[in-house]
């Protein structure tokens, strides 16, 4: 068995003090005071086994996972690294996690919920990741900033160890000029001028635009990236090898109604970027569970 699984070259993107700030904010949130079912098993050192029961997943949030059980005294033994699919059967056993009984339990909730949620994004990450590279697409998947409230650091993790681009990861990463934006500054020239005026040459400038001529202008004012949004595929191939013909350094991003189901119409030489809200939004958990193992001998609860 593995000591850690942290073989993924994301882990180590993560701080340490982040992991235990966050892993000491999840287990005050689920217990705040009194563990008073933790009286029934008290501190007998017992096993736990994290068993998988959705075949094909890709692992992720492992570090979050061992995380939250170091902070309550417990190991974790794994057996698949992080990043890994785990196999085709019903149920596989991923790691085994060891500590005292009432410790284990105060971290099993927090520690699933990472890893169900984690686990679950990755696996879509990389199932769109392959349907683009069958596609022989050379641009970047993208999640978005629809995130769960609190949660997106695991989150924006998982993108990555499904490997696709986070994007970025919050409204200081990158100015983006959304619609509210440019309706609020008065156009879209105005808006990039203002905000060039304070982001410098550090922060690239993406203007979110709903036709090819918001987009002309756009790169005309000096924008980064245009993202043509909401555009149907056919629409976007025409307006995305326009641009690119006049402006030849243009990023150019496809977002909005893209899914699992028809990213591949929207796959183009001429797109660098698609980004897809569905990837965090709608995206279905895999499922695990964690069964303690019934002690071959009984002993007194400890006080």
């Amino acid at each position: 068995m593995k000591s850690h699984c942290y073989s993924h070259k994301a882990a180590h993107s993560i701080p340490p003090h982040t992991l235990t700030r966050l892993a000491r904010e999840w287990l005050a949130e689920d217990t705040p005071n009194f563990d008073l079912a933790g009286v029934c098993v008290g501190s007998l050192e017992v096993e736990a086994r994290l068993l998988c029961k959705t075949p094909h997943s890709v692992l992720a949030g492992s570090p979050f996972f061992t995380a939250v059980f170091t902070e309550v005294g417990c190991t974790v033994d794994w057996i698949y690294q992080e990043g890994a699919e785990i196999g085709q059967d019903a149920i596989t056993l991923t790691a085994v996690v060891r500590g005292p009984a009432r410790c284990l339990l105060l971290g099993e909730r927090p520690a699933l919920n990472c890893l169900a949620r984690a686990s679950g994004i990755a696996t879509r990450c990389s199932q769109l990741q392959a349907m683009a590279t069958t596609g022989g697409w050379h641009g970047e998947v993208a999640g978005t900033r629809k995130t769960t409230p609190g949660f997106r650091l695991v989150e924006k993790y998982a993108m990555l160890v499904g490997g696709v681009s986070m994007h970025r990861q919050d409204l200081s990463g990158m100015v983006m000029l959304k619609d509210n934006h440019v309706w609020a500054s008065g156009s879209i020239t105005q808006a990039v001028k203002a905000a060039r005026s304070v982001c410098g040459f550090s922060s690239k400038i993406e203007v979110e635009c709903r036709s090819a001529e918001e987009g002309r202008e756009a790169a005309a004012a000096g924008a980064d990236i245009v993202m043509l949004d909401n555009f149907q595929p056919q629409e976007l191939h025409v307006a995305a090898n326009a641009l690119k013909k006049e402006f030849p350094t243009l990023l150019i991003e496809a977002s909005g109604g893209v899914t699992l189901e028809n990213l591949v119409m929207y796959l183009s030489p001429h797109v660098d970027i698609i980004s897809l809200g569905c990837i965090t939004q709608g995206c279905p958990v895999v499922d695990f569970s964690l069964k303690v193992q019934k002690p071959l001998v009984h002993s007194s609860l400890e006080e």
